[in-house]
C-alpha cells in the first residue's frame, strides 16, 4: 500500500478474478469454451479468441477472462466437475479510492515494455509483469511489487496434472509511506482546479513534500485495463501524463529577481542604502524597456515589494550576466533538485559563454536586462522555485525534496543540505526577507491580496511574459514568516497576471487554517 503521513490509506489493492483454462482435455475444448460462455455472458467468439490468443502452450494455462465479479466466480467454482481444467485465479488488483487525487505523485500500473525488460531482467523482472510508470510506483517498483509465487506440478503423457510437487508461496511488496499528507493534498488540489499548472507545498525546514499537484491530470485506475481512455489520454496533445511540478520548464518572471538581488547584495554591487529611479521604463540602444508601473526612486527592499522591473535592469547591468549566473546555480537552479520522482527536468540558466558557443552571437545588455527580470531563455520547474524559497524561509540552506517517509515501517532519511550565498550572510538575508514580507503584508505590496488575519506570509510574484497566449502566473512564498512551517509555489499557465496566483494562493492557506494545520 501507499500511505500517506497520517497513515491514511492513498492506494491499497482488493482481489479480482480470472478465469484460467488447462487445455489438457483438447476433444472436450468446444464445450467447455461454450459452457463458459454462458456462464459469463461473454459472446462464445470472444472466449475462443481469448483461448487462440493465449492458449498456444500446452502446460501454460489460458487466460480466458479478467477481473469477472465475485458471483460469477463463485458459480464457476461450484460447476468445477462441468468445467475440468478451468480454475480461478485470484489476483490483488491496484485500487485508487481517491480516483485522480496525486495522480502524479503515484504514477500508474501496466505491463512491462521492452525497453524495461531489457534494463531490469537481471533484477528477476519478466516478460508480461506489471510494473509502475511514473511517481512512485516506478520510482519504488522495486518495493512495491512483491515476489511472484508458483507451482511445480507432475503431469502424464497426455499432459494431465498428476500431482503438485512444490509451491512457492507469493511475496508481498512492502507498505511505504509518503510525507504528503491528505489534507493538504485534498486542499491544492481543489484550489487549482482545472487551471492548467502546478502546486507544491514543502516543509522548509526538511525538505518534506507535504502536497504538489498538477494539471491537467488522470485516473491511474484508466491504465489497469484495456480501454480507449487510456489510449485518449497518451495521445492527448495537452499532456496529461507531464508532471508540470517537476517536468514542466517555463521562464519564471520576477519570482527571479530574489536571485538577482542575492547577487548584486552579496558582491556588494549595491547596499540596503543604494537607489535606482524609475521613471516607467529605460532605455538600452533602440529598445526600450519598460516597467509595469512607475516607481520613482526605489531601494532593494522597495523594489522586491513592488516588483520594479527597471530597479533589477539597473542592478543587472550593474551585477553582469555572469555573477547573476553564477548565484542562479548557487540557488539550485539549472540542474534537478534530486527528488524521488523520476523524469524530473533540470531547467536552463542562459550565460553569455553559452550564447557565442551555440547561437554565435553576442550577448547584449538587453539580455542582461531581460535575465534580471526571470524572462530570456531563462527556464525553471516549480519545484526548483519552492526550493528557492524554502532556502530563504529556513535561513540558507538548500535542502534535499522529498517524498518517502518510511518503508516497510521503517524510516527513510535525506541529509543533503546544501549552503546557498545567505547561509552566512545575515544582513543580506534580513534585507531579503524584509522585502518578501513586504511583498504581502504592505498595501502596496504586489501580493497585497494574500494578507490574511492571523497568518504572517511572505513571498514573490511573478508574471512571466511568452510568446503566445497570456502570460503564466506565479506566487512562490513561506509562512508564518517568523518561524516557518510551509514553502509554497503556486503556477498558473498561460493564466494572465500573477494576481490570479495570489487567489489560488489565499484559498489554498485560508483552507489550511480552517483546517487546523496552522
Amino acid at each position: 500500500m501507499i500511505l500517506d503521513r497520517n497513515g491514511g490509506i492513498i492506494v491499497d489493492n482488493h482481489l479480482c478474478f480470472n478465469v484460467l483454462f488447462f487445455p489438457q482435455q483438447r476433444s472436450d475444448i468446444d464445450r467447455i469454451l461454450a459452457k463458459l460462455s454462458s456462464v459469463l455472458k461473454i459472446p462464445s467468439e470472444d472466449i475462443k479468441s481469448k483461448f487462440r490468443e493465449t492458449g498456444r502452450s500446452f502446460f501454460t494455462p489460458a487466460t480466458l477472462a479478467e477481473n469477472i465479479d465475485k458471483q460469477s466466480a463463485i458459480i464457476i467454482e461450484e460447476l468445477k466437475s462441468e468445467l475440468p481444467g478451468v480454475m480461478i485465479e485470484v489476483l490483488p488488483q491496484r485500487h485508487y479510492p481517491y480516483a485522480r487525487l496525486a495522480a502524479h505523485l503515484l504514477g500508474y500500473l501496466g505491463e512491462i515494455d521492452h525497453w524495461r525488460l531489457s534494463k531490469l531482467k537481471n533484477y528477476g523482472y519478466e516478460s508480461k509483469d506489471i510494473v509502475g510508470y511514473g511517481g512512485i510506483e516506478e520510482r519504488y517498483d522495486y518495493y512495491l511489487r512483491g515476489e511472484e509465487g508458483g507451482l511445480q506440478v507432475e503431469v502424464d503423457n497426455r499432459g494431465r496434472i498428476i500431482r503438485v510437487i512444490g509451491l512457492r508461496p507469493p511475496k508481498n511488496g512492502k507498505d511505504i509511506q509518503l510525507t504528503v499528507d491528505l489534507r493538504v493534498q485534498k486542499i491544492i488540489e481543489a484550489a487549482l482546479g482545472d487551471r492548467k499548472g502546478a502546486i507544491i507545498v514543502l516543509d522548509p525546514n526538511n525538505g518534506e513534500v507535504l502536497g504538489m499537484a498538477s494539471f491537467l491530470n488522470f485516473n491511474p485506475a484508466v491504465f489497469l485495463r484495456k480501454s480507449s481512455a487510456k489510449t485518449a489520454i497518451l495521445k492527448d496533445p495537452d499532456a496529461p501524463l507531464l508532471n508540470r511540478a517537476i517536468s514542466g520548464v517555463y521562464p519564471p518572471g520576477s519570482v527571479f529577481k530574489i536571485v538577482v538581488a542575492t547577487s548584486g547584495l552579496v558582491t556588494k554591487k549595491i547596499d540596503s542604502a543604494t537607489t535606482f529611479f524609475c521613471p516607467g521604463s529605460i532605455k538600452l540602444g533602440r529598445q526600450e524597456y519598460a516597467c509595469w508601473n512607475t516607481h520613482g526612486s526605489q531601494n532593494v527592499v522597495n523594489a522586491l515589494i513592488h516588483s520594479c522591473n527597471v530597479f533589477f535592469y539597473r542592478l543587472g547591468l550593474l551585477t553582469g550576466a555572469d555573477n547573476i549566473y553564477d548565484y542562479a546555480i548557487k540557488f539550485g537552479l539549472g540542474s534537478p533538485r534530486e527528488i524521488d520522482l523520476p523524469s524530473e527536468s533540470s531547467g536552463f540558466v542562459p550565460r553569455p559563454l553559452w550564447k557565442r558557443l551555440t547561437k554565435f552571437r553576442a550577448w547584449f545588455p538587453g539580455d542582461t536586462a531581460n535575465f534580471a527580470i526571470g524572462q530570456g531563455d531563462l527556464l525553471v520547474t516549480p519545484l526548483q522555485i519552492t526550493c528557492l524559497l524554502a532556502s530563504i524561509a529556513n535561513d540558507g540552506y538548500l535542502t534535499r525534496p522529498h517524498l518517502i517517509k518510511a518503508i516497510d515501517g521503517r524510516a527513510v532519511r535525506f541529509y543533503k543540505k546544501t549552503a546557498t550565498p545567505l547561509s552566512s550572510n545575515g544582513a543580506v538575508m534580513s534585507l531579503i526577507r524584509t522585502g518578501l514580507e513586504g511583498g504581502v503584508m504592505a498595501p502596496d505590496g504586489t501580493a497585497a491580496i494574500l494578507s490574511i488575519c492571523g497568518v504572517s506570509i511572505s513571498g514573490k510574484t511573478g508574471t512571466a511574459q511568452v510568446p503566445r497566449g497570456q502570460p503564466h502566473a506565479w506566487f512562490a512564498g513561506f509562512f508564518p514568516t517568523k518561524k516557518p512551517k510551509f514553502a509554497i509555489c503556486v503556477f498558473l499557465e498561460h493564466s494572465g497576471p500573477s494576481i490570479n496566483a495570489c487567489g489560488v494562493a489565499k484559498e489554498i492557506i485560508e483552507a489550511m487554517k480552517n483546517e487546523g494545520l496552522l
